[in-house]
């Protein structure tokens, strides 16, 4: 009788992408029950958003003759469209652990861009258009380069860049507003901005579609799952093998090609190019984007979280704006809520980095072993 061979020992198995993958979509380990509160989650996730239909109905109390509007509505999804967009713009690179603080010297770049070659050049306004979103798309990219092939911190990288846009900007306008003749911009082109679709601004479905993609792209694609990874653990991500600095130009990329398109809005909004005009948008899209990573995904960035911060925003300027509130008010806001933000969006991560060393570190139970016959004492009907 021959003995048989020994059982072969198992192979280690390589690190599997997918479940870094789901880490990356996730943020982090899933904590488990016993670690969550019963509305905990809830709580997290739509907090931000109950705060906003909260703040409409205390503004709608106290201002009830203007401020629950069809007027007022129209008001915010109107002007609030760039700032939206500007906040989606600032998210993906939020993503990947990244900051681009030129996005606001690229939006007075690509706005004046606009006006200067339709009025001075000459060119069509669609020609215009593609050529500004193009010089985004490429600046994006020279960003992302500097970034991961540079090896420099990204503010000091998108500070440095956004400075040179800005010279470009004072170049072009040679410090001066650049104003359309008698007859203005071409009536089509304004129309992308000024005009209505059932009713409601087209501004607010640009930004409402441009959400909807990036949350395709981020939630559902392998390239938003290797983006979070990228943000939320890069050796992680070196370690199964994903292009870090190739994710992270991607991010950028996508990025500037955003400003690009929000500087094409602001163009027709504004009808003149100010040189000046974008560092107002600065700010708006950073407090957005940082408070928009504490909604709908708590602990990560997130294109419906951005949204809803967004909303907050909005709701709150518009209101305290119709009480009369001086305009020092504004720059007061939204300081104390990028402050605010920030702690949110640290604590938020801080809770999921500890809950799950604490599920990592919790010992396992074993489970009961199943009691024999010949333990229970005679269970089996046998004398012993």
């Amino acid at each position: 009788m021959t003995a048989s061979p020994p059982p072969s020992s198992p192979r280690p198995r390589p690190p599997r992408l997918g479940r870094l993958s789901r880490l990356g979509r996730r943020g982090g380990p899933s904590l488990p029950a016993r670690l969550r509160g019963p509305g905990g989650h809830l709580i997290g996730a739509y907090g931000l958003l109950a705060l906003t239909a909260l703040l409409f109905l205390i503004f709608s109390l106290t201002l009830p003759r203007t401020f629950p509007t069809l007027d007022t509505v129209d008001s915010i999804l109107s002007n609030q469209s760039i700032p939206a967009v500007l906040a989606l713009a600032a998210m993906v690179p939020i993503v990947t652990g990244a900051f681009d603080l030129s996005i606001g010297y690229g939006l007075g770049l690509a706005h004046v861009m606009v006006v200067q070659i339709v009025v001075n050049n000459g060119w069509p306004w669609p020609l215009a258009c593609l050529a500004v979103l193009v010089g985004g798309l490429v600046v994006g990219i020279l960003n992302g380069v500097i970034v991961a092939f540079g090896r420099i911190d990204s503010f000091i990288a998108t500070l440095g860049t956004g400075s040179m846009l800005y010279a470009v900007t004072g170049w072009v306008t040679d410090g001066g507003r650049i104003v359309p003749g008698p007859q203005g911009l071409p009536a089509a082109f304004t129309e992308i901005y000024d005009s209505t679709f059932l009713g409601l601004p087209v501004p607010a479905f640009y930004v409402l579609a441009l959400a909807v993609a990036l949350w395709l792209a981020l939630e559902r694609l392998p390239l938003g799952r290797y983006l979070y990874v990228v943000g939320s653990n890069p050796r992680a991500a070196d370690l199964v093998g994903i292009p870090i600095r190739r994710y992270t130009v991607y991010a950028f990329a996508a990025s500037g090609l955003i400003v690009g398109f929000a500087g094409v809005l602001l163009a027709a909004q504004q009808q003149i190019g100010n040189p000046s005009v974008g560092l107002d948008y600065l700010l708006p899209a950073f407090v957005g984007a940082l408070l928009g990573s504490t909604a709908i995904k708590p602990g990560r960035p997130n294109a419906m979280g951005t949204l809803v911060a967004v909303a907050v925003l909005a709701v709150g300027l518009t209101g305290i704006g119709q009480m009369g509130a001086d305009f020092w008010t504004v720059p007061l806001f939204h300081g104390g809520t990028l402050l605010l933000a920030v702690g949110l969006a640290g604590y938020s991560a801080r809770r999921l980095r500890t809950g799950a060393v604490a599920a990592r570190d919790s010992p396992a139970v074993p489970p009961e072993p199943p009691s024999s016959p010949t333990q229970d004492g005679g269970a089996a009907g046998t004398s012993p």
